[in-house]
């Protein structure tokens, strides 16, 4: 779980320890910055009330927010939208690294922000990315 102490507002970045406690660090952009400083000075504090916790998420109760709990409230805020297709948290990290990608972003960048030991499993979002590049030709070049 992430604590208080591993984002850096100033900066913008996360420190985020993985598995086998491998740390790697994730920018923020200008708007998670945003909504992550609004958590941190309205929504958290009203959370954890008199508790002394250092996670940085927490759930309802002011208790560390859990994989299953953060699950939980991706799929209510999906439904609340009436997002059909299937979500997960996973998803969104195949998401993250997939935009990455087509936005240009080098393999090398985007498997230090994933924490991948090994540039081949981060690969396998190249493929992805060459299906996009299939699909655009063929509705777009003449004799595609």
């Amino acid at each position: 779980n992430l604590k208080i102490a591993d984002a850096n507002l100033e900066v913008g970045y996360l420190r985020c320890l993985g598995k086998g406690k491998k740390e790697r660090i994730v920018p923020l952009g200008s708007h998670a910055q945003k909504a992550l400083k609004n958590y941190l000075d309205k929504g958290r504090k009203r959370l954890v009330r008199e508790k002394d916790t250092k996670e940085l998420f927490v759930n309802r109760f002011g208790n560390s927010l859990s994989r299953q709990g953060c699950w939980k409230m991706l799929k209510k805020y999906a439904k609340m939208v009436d997002y059909e297709k299937r979500i997960t948290p996973h998803i969104l990290r195949h998401s993250f690294a997939t935009h990455l990608l087509e936005r240009g972003a080098g393999l090398r960048s985007i498997q230090e922000m994933l924490g991948h030991s090994d540039i081949s499993t981060t690969q396998v979002y190249t493929h992805v990315d060459r299906e996009r590049l299939k699909e655009i030709h063929r509705k777009y070049h003449p004799r595609g």
